[in-house]
């Protein structure tokens, strides 16, 4: 192979037609994947511990204070789409990355500042979790800068997820055998990426906040972020970065829908090949993007109908689009069914990081006499195993699937979403034993009113990292899973957007659980003594128990439509080798033919 064959739609810094032996490559990704370790370093940390931070710094109570913290994560999820947008349509996603970096850094550094000050916060001299104590909740302009704050954090952190994962995959060329392999390996690369700096975060930051106060937690954070940055700007000579080309697919796909619905009265040609494209051998015309058409959804296929005065002149694309366009669309109308069925399982993570992070709090978190490992640190336990299991997975169990099932990534994607969907019902399941025994010991000894922290449960904290650890193995299954089935699935112009039906997905269920937990306590306030299932500071009076067991009937009921959806999934259809990206059976074909004529 050349390596200095030059890549189509890419370039390099200065603007100059990227090469194979210059730019990209794992070199480069390498520096992107350190970027996100240092980036999740960075916010993971707030997911688990700003529940504790609203309740005991700024004095919301723990119902409200796991809404503040869910409505935050949906947020900074749904703004992907915003910026995955802007990325691919107008600034690029290097530089979407890039600016995307800084503002994460300017908002952690603003809530370092705030938690350093006291006059920016409320009087400390209470204790939220003492019914006796009068607490003073953050209000006014103290509460504006919080926020202000946070949803930087959001919005930096949503243009880092959603652009980071598809520039990391422009650096390997989905024509080349050997880099279509390489770029699936990526996206587990990236898993690992985030647990290992998901390791850190959990474990170090945390000790810091617990021992040395939240500013220095925060100012951390904010140093990790600058560390982020830099290293993402080191990579900047080496990086293949995609041209975009300043009109909006997103805008395209609409156009379709449009289109479909204006000509709703037209009847379709009998032959397919009648339906409006361009000429293929036109100047203007790029091969890759035409898409042959299917008969699937073929309603839309009217929006790609033309009549005959249209055929003489320039079409309106607001009534008559072209069939790859059509086909583009039909692409990401199929993709939603997944898509819909994966936001329970983010409903279920979201009791995790808040319901299940303030459990600990009334447990015995001693490891000896002397160490008390924080209940924030929990995570680390799923955290490490993935550390050690994605390698092994990716080298040793991927390979041996292979050679049964014929399929690169050892299972196809939809399975390996199946897979975990099954396990995140079964971390409910377990989450909703471990409260009922938790509970039993709080009866058992007389401290169902005990006050966390100060007169702790005897039952050991250790207990809960068998619903961490369940759930962490559903995360390498269903999220990696799901991050390249849609990378693979979507337009070529749409890969930012694409990855963003993942962090969408998750947003969804960060919103759901903030309306799901109002509902079941408005739905419970009448049957139980302490007005809900899930109200007050006082989880041994609280039903936690039974709303988890809710979720797994819940999950259960959703893996049960998701078969039905998976099953009626239609991949891509494959028209030639540069369709690479959709499925890597292509490249291994071609690779084990190159290796028997070796």
């Amino acid at each position: 192979m050349d390596k200095t064959q030059l890549l189509e739609g890419k370039v390099d810094w200065r603007g100059r037609i990227a090469t194979k032996d210059k730019h990209g490559g794992q070199g480069p990704s390498s520096l992107i994947l350190g970027t996100f370790a240092c980036e999740n370093m960075a916010s993971f940390v707030l997911g688990v511990t700003l529940v504790t931070y609203f309740n005991g710094v700024m004095h919301y109570d723990v119902a409200d204070a796991a809404t503040q913290v869910t409505n935050y994560s949906g947020t900074s999820y749904i703004l992907t789409v915003l910026v995955a947008i802007l990325a691919d349509t107008y600034i690029g996603r290097f530089k979407a990355v890039l600016i995307s970096c800084w503002i994460e850094f300017l908002g952690l550094g603003l809530l370092a500042f705030q938690a350093h000050y006291p006059k920016y916060k409320p009087p400390q001299n209470c204790n939220i979790l003492d019914p006796t104590s009068t607490c003073e909740k953050v209000a006014g302009k103290n509460a504006a800068f919080l926020f202000i704050a946070l949803y930087l954090v959001a919005l930096g952190s949503a243009g880092v997820k959603s652009a980071l994962p598809s520039h990391g995959a422009d650096q390997f060329d989905e024509n080349d055998k050997k880099e279509a392999l390489q770029m699936s390996s990526f996206f587990n690369w990236l898993l690992l990426a985030v647990c290992i700096g998901g390791s850190i975060s959990t474990t170090f930051i945390v000790w810091i906040q617990e021992n040395k106060g939240w500013d220095w937690g925060f100012f951390v954070s904010t140093l990790a972020m600058f560390l982020g940055a830099i290293i993402f700007c080191l990579g900047l000579p080496w990086y293949r970065i995609f041209v975009i080309k300043g009109s909006s697919a997103i805008t395209e796909i609409f156009q379709v829908y449009v289109a479909a619905v204006r000509n709703r009265n037209l009847q379709l040609p009998e032959d397919s090949a009648d339906l409006y494209e361009i000429n293929e051998d036109n100047e203007a015309a790029i091969p890759a993007e035409f898409l042959p058409h299917t008969n699937t959804y073929k309603f839309l296929d009217k929006a790609a109908i033309q009549i005959s005065q249209q055929q003489s002149e320039k079409p309106n694309p607001w009534k008559l689009c072209r069939v790859t366009q059509v086909e583009n669309a039909k692409i990401l109308l199929s993709m939603i069914p997944v898509f819909c069925c994966t936001i329970i399982m983010t409903l279920c993570l979201a009791q995790l990081q808040t319901f299940s992070i303030q459990q600990g709090f009334t447990m015995d978190t001693r490891i000896t006499n002397k160490f008390h490992i924080p209940p924030a640190s929990l995570p680390i336990i799923p955290i490490i195993f993935l550390i050690i299991i994605i390698p092994v997975y990716d080298q040793i169990i991927v390979p041996i699937l292979r050679k049964f099932t014929g399929i690169p990534t050892g299972i196809t994607y939809l399975q390996r979403v199946g897979v975990g969907l099954v396990l995140s019902a079964l971390s409910m399941t377990a989450a909703s034993i471990l409260e009922v025994k938790r509970k039993q010991v709080a009866r058992d000894n007389n401290m169902l009113d005990a006050i966390p922290v100060l007169q702790p449960l005897p039952i050991s904290v250790f207990w809960l990292s068998i619903q961490f650890f369940i759930f962490g193995i559903a995360d390498m299954f269903t999220y990696v899973g799901l991050l390249e089935f849609f990378y693979s699935q979507a337009p070529k112009e749409l890969k930012s957007v694409s990855s963003c039906f993942l962090w969408t997905s998750m947003s969804i269920g960060y919103f759901l659980s903030s309306i799901v937990v109002k509902i079941v306590n408005k739905a419970t306030q009448k049957i139980t003594n302490s007005g809900g299932w899930l109200v007050g500071n006082n989880f041994n009076r609280n039903h936690l128990n039974l709303f988890y067991l809710m979720l797994a009937v819940l999950s259960m009921v959703n893996f049960g439509i998701y078969l039905i959806v998976a099953s009626r999934y239609k991949y891509r259809v494959q028209k030639s080798a540069s369709d690479l990206d959709d499925s890597r059976v292509y490249a291994l074909k071609e690779m084990k033919k190159s290796q028997e004529e070796n």
